[in-house]
């Protein structure tokens, strides 16, 4: 016998704004502390950024890192300060 659990559209929006807001969180504390986060960043944003195509270089930080749209823009945005 199989169970499965379904989860309603509203209960996984609602996951995913409480974890952005953890995250949005975490890197205030971060910024304030002045902890850097030294791992690479993920392949072909860098690049995407220099050609000045901010889309693709959010669609390939979201490629690869599976994050969603909110946290992908704010990411590279963060890059784009630190050119």
């Amino acid at each position: 016998m199989v169970l499965l659990l379904a989860r309603s559209p509203r209960s996984n929006a609602r996951e995913t704004n409480r974890l952005a807001e953890i995250e949005r969180r975490l890197q205030l504390v971060m910024d304030h502390l002045g902890v850097v986060d030294d791992r690479p960043e993920p392949p072909g944003v860098r690049e995407h950024l220099i050609r000045g195509d901010k889309i693709k270089a959010i669609r390939a930080y979201r490629e690869a890192t599976g994050a969603d749209l909110r946290t992908a823009k704010e990411a590279v945005e963060a890059m784009q300060g630190t050119r």
